[in-house]
């Protein structure tokens, strides 16, 4: 049982009405407003919340989700979307005046209050609306008539005249007629109605009633109480609780329904006084009090305990043991118990004295009470008791047959039952379990550490160190299981540990008291949190925990041991028998779904979560206000949440309040699940789907306006940059050009003064000889030559056809003055065309150094100069060959001679101007072909150009 008062939000001095609504809300009226309990969290209602008059009598849910608060009299108010609404806010509730509290009945989202005394007007209540009937019934406070059982559904109000002692009327609210039933009702006699079923109470005799045709009562209960009762409450079940005046309720186990008659109640809750009851959705049980608050029972422990009541069972158990004759228990005082048949009977030891028991040893007809200061030694066939030796015992263990081991203060004695001997096994030690596990061995467990003893020798040896053992029982062949102080239950052999399993494992608790083998790989573990049970799969633990909650007297168990499909567990308020079966066959899920109370959303609170859900950068922070009202879990829930879209990651929290900060634009659902008592989830998940919308320069139109306008952008800006990359490299260009074409003027100057200055030595040496003839024919070809060369040094190109004629009038104006010392000849192949275009004045000077250096040292044969024009692939190939004196060995790229020094540069020159590639190769014949010569090869690849036209 489970008391809520002021430590946990209820603060109070009087609850009254208990009512649940349909998402299983528990609404409390009390003398200080209205609470909703969610199972975790109270959440209060008073004046500041909107409540005119905190003396709220109920919280009447209805099915369109608002809480209709009844106060004291009048300044109704209801609760709707988080809010209250009062006669301030909806003048409709003023309508609604009583001059005494006001009965009610429930019709879906509607609510109809009238009078019990004297009724005037039934007002009813729907979505804000308030809307009223007349009562025709002329009555008279001297006469007066008491109303009760209102059904809207038969439209019938049931009227009793009282002080006259009248039949029962029915009124037809609709039609205003009264027709009469076949019953009266005594003076102070109260009336409830649930259903078809009517309590009427005259003091303390309750006699129950059944109608049916709307006019017909029929008895079928009655009882009379031995104290006085002031109030009646019907169950959903349909049975009946009667609060007493001095404090308690008596409860009686059969429907109403039931052709049965009333048993003998069971009484409980004596040291209180009780306003309301309330059984919930999942049977579990609520009262309301006057001064302690609200006291809750679970459906387990109700029925376990109140359905099949073990009578003189409340005592503190501190040790269990059972044989055929029954189960023992040893409680915290020199007695004990024996249970049998659904009964406990006690055994005194001695009366009134406060020494508790420690350990019990049953076996056949033995029993041996271990309590911590003595041994008792008990036969319960005949009933007989006989006090042993005092010892100062801390635990007591099977040893061999016929004998028990005595754990003491002292050291370790082995006590022969069937002899009544005693032998010391292990002296000067402490110890608080022992366990034989050879023939002459056994483990012994001190205050921390445990120890091996050979019981031959009596010598110890440390085996496990700082684990506080408690109790220690054998699981298998050479496998062992201890219960422990500090560190959960440890599994071991004779030479380590093997596991620890302990809270992080799923244990209830870390401190175990006792260890009840139920096979070899299945065992339960008792502590002050509950009972254990441990399977063993394989390298698998599996761990089902059990508290009060699933039917345990309390949570605080000493001991337990089994019988068939029954446990029966040893705790601080009596003695639990459970089954196993019925354990273990719990729902692994828990029937109920996570309530999202409201939404903060957008910088607003949300309670209506079927509105749409929307917020807006950047209020995008998100925060949800839960509740898992699973009363079972008794406060111990939490959740287990993601945010679909967003994180796909599964979190949890304690916390009912959630929130999520910084949510970028979107679609998402919120799922959750509860998670209650024993981490069991919620079957279902709840969802919420909510959106953030993008500001404008979120969405995607904005995106991509912005990504074309940065590309444009990007592109502008890329474009200027190689723009002026390429303007500044041009600018470059330019001046190279500049400077090249200074170059190839200045080249050219020194080629006419070159050619000019040779030509004018040879006219000399003419003139010399004094021939004349050959001088006026030197000047007439030198007049064309100075033409031509003047022309053509303007020009940077000139046709192949051109060059022709120019070296053509050369090579003869030579010839003359050298008196025919050679012949030339210039060839123009098939495949090149006359018009193609080559660089100007190219050519000239190597045919003058082949004339200057190879014709003049001639005296055996003549000369002879070959210019050749020939297309070879993509270059045109122009070969000077002569048969003169040769120029050495090898093929030279370079010669002293000015002409070609000033044809090198100009090549380089055509090359960085034009970007026309000039090869100049000259060749010794003598070496090459063993005849006399040289041979001058340029390869030039023609510069294409509109100027040039060079195109082949």
């Amino acid at each position: 049982m489970v008391n809520y008062n002021e430590e946990d939000g209820l603060n109070n001095s009087y609850t009254y009405s208990l009512n649940q609504d349909q998402n299983g809300f528990l609404w409390i009226g009390s003398d200080n407003g209205m609470f909703r309990f969610d199972g975790k969290e109270f959440k209060h209602f008073n004046n500041k919340q909107g409540l005119k008059n905190i003396e709220a009598l109920a919280g009447i849910p209805l099915s369109n989700g608002e809480i209709f608060v009844a106060p004291f009299l009048n300044d109704f108010a209801y609760l709707k979307n988080g809010r209250i609404i009062n006669s301030y806010s909806n003048s409709e509730l003023k309508k609604m005046q009583f001059s005494y509290n006001p009965d009610f009945y429930i019709d879906g989202s509607s609510i109809y209050l009238f009078s019990g005394y004297n009724p005037t007007h039934i007002y009813k209540y729907q979505n804000g609306m308030v809307s009223s009937m007349p009562v025709s019934i002329n009555a008279s406070p001297k006469d007066p008539y008491y109303a009760f059982g209102l059904s809207m559904t038969d439209q019938i109000l049931y009227l009793s005249r009282q002080e006259k002692k009248e039949n029962i009327q029915a009124y037809d609210v609709v039609t205003r007629q009264k027709t009469a039933c076949n019953i009266s009702a005594d003076k102070n006699t109260s009336i409830v109605r649930k259903g078809d079923i009517f309590i009427f109470r005259n003091n303390r005799t309750i006699d129950v009633y059944k109608l049916y045709n709307k006019f017909y009562f029929k008895k079928i209960k009655s009882y009379t109480a031995k104290e006085n009762i002031h109030r009646i409450v019907v169950d959903h079940t349909f049975r009946l609780w009667l609060c007493l005046e001095e404090g308690g309720t008596l409860y009686f186990k059969e429907s109403l329904l039931d052709d049965s008659k009333l048993s003998e109640p069971a009484k409980m809750m004596e040291s209180y006084i009780i306003n309301d009851i309330l059984v919930d959705k999942d049977n579990n049980t609520w009262f309301s009090t006057r001064n302690n608050g609200l006291f809750f029972i679970a459906d387990r422990y109700f029925r376990n305990y109140i359905h099949l009541p073990i009578k003189n069972n409340s005592s503190n158990i501190k040790a269990i043991a059972k044989n055929d004759c029954g189960i023992f228990l040893g409680y915290n005082e020199a007695k004990s118990g024996i249970y049998r048949n659904g009964k406990v009977t006690d055994i005194v030891f001695e009366k009134n004295i406060k020494i508790e028991h420690k350990a019990i040893f049953s076996e056949g007809n033995t029993v041996i009470f271990g309590l911590s200061r003595s041994l008792l030694q008990y036969n319960p066939q005949i009933k007989e008791k006989r006090f042993l030796r005092d010892f100062l015992l801390k635990n007591m263990v099977p040893y061999t047959p016929g004998s028990i081991l005595l754990c003491t203060s002292d050291g370790l004695i082995a006590y022969h039952y069937q002899t009544g001997k005693y032998t010391e096994v292990l002296s000067k030690e402490r110890l608080y379990t022992a366990l034989p596990y050879a023939a002459d061995s056994l483990f012994a467990g001190g205050f921390k550490d445990l120890y091996k003893v050979n019981t031959v020798t009596q010598k110890k040896i440390l085996f496990l160190e700082g684990f506080y053992f408690t109790d220690l029982k054998k699981l298998a062949n050479n496998l062992y299981v201890g219960a422990t102080n500090v560190k959960g239950i440890v599994l071991f052999n004779n030479s380590k540990v093997i596991k620890t399993i302990s809270e992080s494992s799923g244990l209830v608790s870390d401190q175990i008291k006792k260890i009840e083998i139920e096979n070899k790989n299945v065992f339960w573990a008792c502590s002050n949190y509950g009972l254990s049970r441990i399977e063993l799969k394989a390298s698998e633990v599996k761990i089902n925990n059990f508290t009060q909650t699933d039917g345990l007297p309390s949570n605080s168990v000493a001991g337990c041991v089994l019988s068939g499909d029954t446990i029966f567990a040893a705790t601080s308020k009596g003695l639990g028998v459970l089954s196993i079966r019925n354990l273990m066959s719990q729902k692994k899920f828990i029937n109920k779904k996570v309530i999202i109370n409201s939404i903060i959303i957008g910088g607003k609170e949300i309670f209506d979560t079927d509105l749409p859900l929307t917020a807006q950068t950047p209020d995008n922070n998100i925060t949800f206000h839960l509740s898992f009202p699973d009363f079972t879990s008794q406060g111990k829930i939490g959740y287990r949440y993601k945010i679909e879209g967003l994180n796909e990651e599964w979190q949890t929290s304690n916390s009912q309040k959630i929130s999520i900060y910084s949510v970028p634009p979107g679609n998402y659902t919120f799922k959750v699940f509860g998670i209650g008592y024993n981490g069991k989830r919620s079957d279902a998940s709840t969802t919420l789907h909510f959106e953030i919308l993008p500001k404008f320069w979120q969405t995607w139109w904005f995106k991509v306006i912005m990504l074309l306008l940065g590309a444009a952008l990007l592109f502008i800006l890329i474009t200027l940059y190689f723009q002026k990359k390429r303007n500044k490299k041009l600018e470059m260009l330019y001046y190279d050009k500049k400077i090249a074409e200074l170059e190839l003027q200045a080249i050219k100057a020194q080629i006419n003064p070159h050619f000019i200055y040779n030509c004018l030595n040879s006219i000399q040496f003419l003139l010399y000889k004094k021939d004349y003839q050959e001088t006026e024919n030197y000047l007439e070809i030198f007049a064309q030559m100075i033409r031509k060369t003047l022309y053509y040094s303007e020009k940077t190109f000139m046709p192949i056809k051109e060059e022709k004629e120019y070296l053509s009038l050369y090579l003869d104006m030579e010839k003359l003055r050298l008196k025919n010392l050679f012949n030339y000849s210039i060839i123009l192949s098939e495949d090149v065309n006359e018009n193609w275009v080559i660089p100007s004045l190219l050519i000239q000077p190597f045919v003058e150094n082949s004339i200057k250096h190879g014709m003049t040292g001639l005296k055996e044969r003549k000369g002879n100069i070959l210019v050749s024009f020939e297309h070879t692939g993509t270059s045109l190939c122009v070969t000077i060959e002569d048969n003169g004196m040769g120029i050495g060995s090898g093929p030279k790229k370079k010669k002293d001679s000015f002409g070609v020094k000033l044809s090198q540069k100009r090549i380089e020159t055509f090359r960085q101007l034009f970007d026309t590639h000039i090869i100049l190769e000259i060749h010794d014949l003598t070496e090459k072909e063993q005849r006399p010569g040289t041979r001058i090869k340029l390869y030039i690849q023609p510069y294409e150009n509109q100027n040039t036209s060079m195109h082949h």
